[in-house]
């Protein structure tokens, strides 16, 4: 590379200073994440670490909007932002699945709340081996504060039912859309109680972002996680909605939750000065 190239990843979750250790010139690296469908989501991820050279990360974000895209500048940690923020999510609809809660059901209740998709299919979409991946590298930096990862899901990326690039995952996909034909066993109504499973924790994460320093300001959370996620726009996002709803709702709402299901739902430390 030329002296003075920028090395830019795309990856989707590995903090960037696991990887400096291979570098002679760290201060070179930097993180360009796009987002899938990228035809679609305008959002990119602009990861700096603390040797990041300054004037690279700025042609760097001047290189994202040159092309016509939203940058997000975010100090490297794992997962970055969106996905960290969504993986509690998606691996809760996991759990709820492990409890015998039909997909169906799990979908609508996050369409229920405004998301374009439910996190079902969104693993579906994403891929469940990447989804798999991504968890793992999580739990291992965040343990319990996330949810397991059933044995199953394993097996199911071990058979090689990816989701939607393999034509089977948790649905079965026909011309690039899930199969939920009409047809299919009546499920039961979301409850207000699956939605609060599936949204608060991403409320909780956007919490911490800003008492880690990840990232400077609640709309810049808010609006990375509409759209880079398609998080429920006329909820302005996780934040925003935490605000509306009232944060000492959400954090009783939580603690509520953590005694019901386990520590996972525990308030971050950050809603004390959250307003």
């Amino acid at each position: 590379m030329k002296p003075g190239a920028i090395l830019a990843t795309n990856t989707s979750s590995i903090p960037l200073q696991d990887l400096c250790t291979t570098l002679q010139k760290p201060e070179r690296l930097l993180g360009l994440h796009f987002f899938n469908p990228i035809s679609r989501l305008q959002l990119v991820e602009v990861v700096s670490h603390d040797g990041t050279d300054q004037e690279m990360l700025r042609q760097s974000l001047a290189f994202v909007g040159a092309i016509d895209r939203l940058p997000l500048p975010v100090k490297s940690s794992p997962g970055f932002l969106v996905n960290r923020a969504l993986t509690p999510y998606m691996l809760e609809a996991m759990v709820m699945l492990d409890e015998n809660i039909d997909k169906l059901s799990i979908d609508a209740a996050a369409e229920k709340f405004g998301m374009p998709m439910g996190p079902i299919e969104l693993a579906d979409q994403v891929g469940l081996d990447i989804c798999l991946d991504v968890g793992d590298m999580l739990r291992s930096k965040f343990g319990d504060s996330l949810p397991p990862t059933p044995a199953w899901l394993r097996e199911k990326v071990a058979k090689g039912e990816l989701g939607r690039k393999t034509g089977r995952g948790f649905y079965l996909w026909k011309g690039g859309k899930a199969d939920k034909a009409p047809g299919l066993p009546s499920v039961a109504r979301p409850t207000a109680e699956m939605i609060d499973r599936l949204m608060l924790p991403m409320s909780n994460v956007c919490v911490a972002f800003l008492r880690e320093g990840i990232v400077d300001h609640a709309d810049v959370v808010d609006g990375a996680m509409i759209f880079g996620t398609g998080y429920a726009p006329f909820r302005g996002g996780p934040l925003n909605y935490a605000r509306s709803r009232g944060p000492e709702n959400v954090v009783s709402t939580l603690r509520a939750l953590a005694e019901r299901f386990g520590g996972r739902f525990t308030p971050d430390a950050g809603w004390e000065s959250f307003k």
